[in-house]
C-alpha cells in the first residue's frame, strides 16, 4: 500500500508538468497565430488546463493530509506541488495579459521569449519524470541544470527584448503594455526554475 501511494505522488506531480507543457503549447499556438479575436476562446482554453491542474493539486493535498507516512518530506512535497501550479498559472497570466491590454499585434520579438518557456516546460516535464527516482536517476542533475540554463537564456532575452522596447517605441500605452507582457513572459521560465530548485533540494537531502 505504501508504494503504491508514493507512486501516487510522482505520478501527480508528472502529470501537472504535463498541464504546464499542455498550457505552454497553448501560448505558442495564441503567438504563432495571433488573432486578437480569438483570445477569448485561447483564455477558455488555457483556464481549462490551470483549473485541471488545480484539481490535481488539491487532489495530492486531500491524500497527504490523511497520508501516515511520505516517500519524502511533506513540506517539500507541499513546496513541489505549489512551484508546478506557479509555472501553469503564470504560462495563463501571459494570454490573459494580452486579452486584458487588448493587444491587436504581436511584437516580433515575442516569437522567441515563448520558444525559452516552451521548451523550459517540455524539459521540466521530464526532469519531474525522472524526479520518481531520483535517488537512482543518472539525467536529473542534467536536467536541473538545463532549466537553469533556459531560465538565464529567458533573463537575457527578457532584457533585450526590454531595451529595444525603451530605446525603439515611442507610444506611452504600448510601452506600459509590452513592458507587463514581457515580464510575465519571463516569470514562466522563473517558475519552472524554481520547480528544478524544489527537485534539487530534495536531491540534496536525500542522497
Amino acid at each position: 500500500m505504501a508504494k503504491k501511494q508514493d507512486t501516487f505522488y510522482f505520478d501527480t506531480f508528472t502529470s501537472c508538468a504535463g498541464h504546464a507543457v499542455e498550457a505552454s503549447r497553448i501560448l505558442r499556438k495564441c503567438i504563432d497565430n495571433y488573432d486578437p479575436d480569438n483570445l477569448s476562446g485561447i483564455l477558455d482554453e488555457i483556464h481549462k488546463v490551470e483549473h485541471d491542474a488545480d484539481m490535481k493539486k488539491h487532489e495530492l493535498m486531500n491524500v497527504l493530509a490523511k497520508a501516515f507516512i511520505t516517500p519524502i518530506e511533506r513540506e517539500d512535497i507541499v513546496l513541489l506541488s505549489q512551484c508546478l501550479d506557479e509555472v501553469v498559472d503564470k504560462l495563463e497570466d501571459v494570454v490573459l495579459r494580452l486579452y486584458c491590454d487588448n493587444v491587436k499585434k504581436i511584437r516580433p520579438e515575442m516569437h522567441q521569449a515563448v520558444d525559452v518557456v516552451e521548451r523550459c516546460c517540455s524539459e521540466m516535464h521530464l526532469m519531474v519524470q525522472d524526479f520518481s527516482n531520483f535517488k537512482h536517476s543518472k539525467t536529473l542533475k542534467d536536467r536541473i541544470i538545463s532549466i537553469n540554463t533556459m531560465e538565464e537564456e529567458a533573463d537575457r532575452i527578457f532584457i533585450e527584448n526590454m531595451r529595444k522596447l525603451h530605446t525603439s517605441e515611442t507610444e506611452p500605452l504600448e510601452i506600459i503594455i509590452w513592458r507587463d507582457v514581457y515580464r510575465y513572459l519571463e516569470q514562466c521560465a522563473d517558475a519552472c526554475e524554481h520547480v528544478a530548485d524544489s527537485c534539487e533540494k530534495v536531491l540534496m537531502n536525500n542522497t
